[in-house]
């Protein structure tokens, strides 16, 4: 059996999504065009915080909660008018979640490259996770 190592999955994803800097995120949030998806598990939430005004969507749920054919759909992410903008710790979960929007026809997808440590030493405003 052959396995491809994750960091050429996420070689590859970042060769085909949108990479965001942290600090174009959170313009693009402040002027609100940008949606920033938090796809972090929800104990690094609980334990590191969320950036303010991002949407928590868990890896595992994604592809359910963005498909609005599926009975898990959330409308926070039917908004084809703005930019979901997806961030994890570091960029890797995120670079292969966006990948995967990708594939399913969204266009409107990017990921952060860094994550949420980017976001955080850009100035993101940081608030406890209620989740």
């Amino acid at each position: 059996m052959k396995i491809t190592p994750v960091e050429q999955l996420v070689e590859q994803a970042n060769s085909q999504v949108d990479i965001w800097t942290a600090e174009k995120s959170l313009e693009q949030q402040g002027a609100g065009t940008t949606v920033l998806v938090d796809i972090r598990d929800i104990r690094e939430l609980k334990r590191e915080g969320k950036i303010a005004d991002s949407v928590h969507a868990p890896r595992g749920m994604l592809e359910f909660w963005f498909d609005p054919s599926s009975q898990y759909h959330r409308e926070v992410f039917a908004d084809e008018d703005k930019n979901y903008v997806l961030f994890c710790a570091m960029g890797w979960r995120s670079a292969l979640a966006a990948k995967t929007l990708m594939d399913m026809g969204f266009t409107n997808i990017g990921h952060v490259d860094g994550g949420f440590a980017a976001l955080k030493d850009a100035g993101a405003e940081l608030e406890n996770s209620e989740t």
